[in-house]
């Protein structure tokens, strides 16, 4: 097999690269690069490139801001949109200090580290992704491109060759994409991005995310991954799949299930683990004020940590479109929302399966009915808990979650913690307009 390194040096002198960008992503999951000529490569290879880690948002300190990017030559890919002659091309990088120890900010290694704790268990994680997000005419206002709802066509969708677009460029750079299709909302897209290797999903959804924003730029559009930019409509979530295989294969399928829902003592305490976790790992699956305004009723989104069969008022849903395929079993989360940092989305929660595993639990039985009708009383008779409702009741369960600081480690934990804290409590002094409309003439 070529080495990837040697593959890099191939690739670039046939497409005639000329540019290099080396990417990683911020705290919140924030894309950053760096560019550099094609010239320095071996020695970015083997001594990484030197950029001040303090002026990342969450990386490192002042004091200890020198950081080293070394590119994963194994993510190499061309930039589609870029031109073919003199070309621009991507890797994806792991940041490290100067003394060659992994950054503990850097959000690809934290979610690696985690993946290393899975297979030490016997477990490889694969995962797809759904990602959903909105066309708007402009940045300047959330002024839909159309009026299409759930699978449309034209003329209700205004989006089928943006969305054409994207896919073909998705595939140019080798990301695969099942479907695309308009969401529920108007100008709201969905693309549901191929199951594999846990880290090449989190690459891919940061790279969706770029690609999508270049051809909506490229069409005179802006597209955003806020999640709930539309008062009076749902928001945008980014459903999360995940499975379990070891050597006997999937390791969350048994259709020998006393319980008849298809689901291994594995796969039962995973997904308890998932739920029990939930409250804890809500900051980083929903980083935003605006985030948990899609928790409302009506508008779609898990309100409790559940989980169900083909239930989509759950949190956490067993899919059953194939049912008795054992290698199609796993679980989807639907709590998550498209503007979380991925790598650190699938540390978390891998992480709170992972431990389900290992603290052996109990899983609950399946929700069988519309979580969103149930009144106030049968919530209660159930023993329903519900999700963080707002940014501050998400950072007080994070705040104290032992896991979550094992997991992201104290640096990420502490950068979080002070910085959703500082963002609540500036949205939470600020005057709506929605006070002033109700309260400014009766008052």
């Amino acid at each position: 097999m070529i080495d990837t390194r040697q593959y890099v040096a191939k690739q670039i002198e046939e497409r005639d690269i000329r540019f290099l960008r080396l990417w990683f992503v911020d705290v919140l999951g924030n894309l950053k690069n760096i560019a550099m000529t094609p010239s320095d490569l071996d020695e970015a290879f083997a001594e990484g490139i030197g950029f001040d880690g303090s002026s990342i948002a969450g990386l490192a300190p002042l004091h200890e801001s020198d950081m080293l990017a070394f590119p994963d030559a194994s993510t190499f890919q061309t930039l589609p949109w870029r031109p073919r002659n003199n070309g621009v091309a991507r890797m994806f990088c792991d940041l490290r200090t100067p003394d060659g120890a992994p950054a503990q900010a850097d959000s690809r290694q934290i979610l690696v580290s985690v993946l290393k704790k899975a297979a030490s268990m016997g477990y490889a994680v694969n995962v797809g992704t759904a990602v959903e997000y909105f066309c708007f005419k402009s940045a300047d206002a959330p002024d839909p491109i159309d009026a299409g709802g759930y699978f449309d066509l034209a003329p209700l969708d205004d989006a089928a060759d943006l969305r054409r677009d994207t896919v073909l460029t998705l595939e140019q750079m080798g990301i695969s994409v099942e479907y695309s299709h308009h969401e529920s909302s108007p100008a709201q897209q969905e693309m549901d991005l191929r199951y594999c290797d846990a880290l090449t999903a989190a690459d891919a959804v940061i790279t969706a995310r770029h690609v999508v924003k270049e051809a909506a730029y490229a069409h005179g559009l802006h597209a955003s991954f806020m999640p709930k930019p539309l008062e009076n409509h749902p928001g945008s979530a980014m459903h999360v799949h995940q499975s379990l295989f070891d050597e006997e294969g999937n390791a969350f399928f048994d259709e020998t299930d006393p319980q008849g829902w298809g689901l291994s003592e594995t796969g039962k305490r995973y997904i308890a683990g998932l739920l029990k976790y939930a409250p804890e790992y809500a900051l980083v699956t929903n980083q935003y004020v605006n985030s948990y305004k899609r928790f409302v009723p009506g508008m779609g989104a898990p309100l409790h940590a559940s989980w169900g069969r083909s239930n989509r008022s759950a949190m956490v849903r067993v899919p059953s479109y194939k049912p008795g395929k054992g290698s199609s079993t796993r679980v989807e989360i639907r709590s998550v929302d498209s503007a979380a940092n991925p790598y650190l989305t699938l540390a978390a929660t891998i992480a709170a399966g992972l431990r389900g595993i290992e603290e052996e639990l109990t899983l609950e039985e399946p929700a069988t009915c519309d979580l969103f009708t149930l009144s106030r009383e049968d919530i209660r008779e159930r023993g329903l808990r519900p999700l963080p409702r707002d940014l501050s009741r998400a950072i007080d369960a994070f705040e104290e979650s032992q896991l979550m600081r094992e997991v992201l480690g104290d640096a990420v934990h502490g950068y979080l913690v002070r910085s959703k804290r500082a963002e609540w409590e500036e949205y939470r002094a600020h005057v709506t307009s929605w006070e002033i409309d109700r309260y400014l003439a009766t008052l």
